[in-house]
């Protein structure tokens, strides 16, 4: 979901809405296309099988697919993978469900776990919502991930951010009781949204007085980095359901 002008080509999670006049309904990406480098098409190949799970309408046996019953933190729009491997790496007692649509990605966070052998990783190449919806139990998730969703800077754009009142209630209904919501975003008015759209969610309650400190478990990319170094915001918001 990073939208820095050098980002790494992963597609932009937002709420968007079919143009379908018979139904309407709200989408978690916007479709682009990458190239897949030899490398992340290997990746697919050898690991796709064991690590990617096919998308069903139904609630997945998430202990089946991991192999153990652990706690389980879904992150949305892993991008091309480093935040997450990196943070699976650290937190080995975890299991991390990842969803992105876009194949580059997908294959550069399999090339990952394949290189530092990770097995508390599963992903789902498809839309957010319908996972959600569909294949994550209410009341199952022990915590949410949502790093550096694009923006939509335009105030006329701002509709198809991903944040919204729906859109968190959803999340929240997936929560365990005192599991978290960890959303990180370098844009201003978009952490202004997060945070009024979260703080007015019944469910949810804030761990800290307005924004959160940057938890040590999320790391540091290296286009946070350098936007930290030319002044730059970034503003981590950490919620709990109550």
């Amino acid at each position: 979901m990073n939208h820095d002008p050098q980002d790494d080509g992963r597609d932009q999670p937002d709420v968007n809405e079919d143009a379908t006049p018979r139904h309407r309904r709200i989408r978690s990406f916007v479709t682009r296309a990458g190239r897949v480098s030899p490398g992340q098409q290997r990746a697919i190949d050898d690991l796709g099988p064991r690590y990617v799970v096919p998308y069903a309408p139904q609630p997945g046996d998430w202990n089946a697919l991991f192999g153990r019953q652990a706690p389980r933190v879904l992150e949305i729009g892993f991008g091309m993978g480093a935040t997450t491997a990196e943070i699976a790496a650290a937190r080995p007692g975890d299991d991390f469900i990842g969803v992105e649509v876009h194949e580059p990605g997908v294959g550069a966070l399999l090339k990952l776990i394949g290189e530092q052998g990770l097995g508390n990783i599963r992903i789902l190449q498809h839309d957010a919502v319908e996972v959600l919806e569909h294949m994550i139990a209410p009341g199952s998730l022990d915590g949410v991930h949502i790093y550096f969703p694009d923006p939509w800077h335009k105030a006329r754009h701002h509709k198809r951010r991903l944040i919204q009142p729906k859109f968190v209630a959803l999340l929240v209904s997936r929560m365990k009781p005192g599991g978290y919501m960890h959303l990180a975003t370098d844009w201003q008015n978009y952490a202004e949204q997060m945070l009024e759209v979260l703080s007015a969610e019944p469910a949810l309650e804030n761990t800290a007085d307005g924004y959160a400190p940057r938890p040590d478990f999320r790391p540091v990319t290296k286009f946070e980095r350098r936007g930290l170094r030319l002044g730059h915001g970034v503003w981590d918001l950490m919620f709990r359901r109550r």
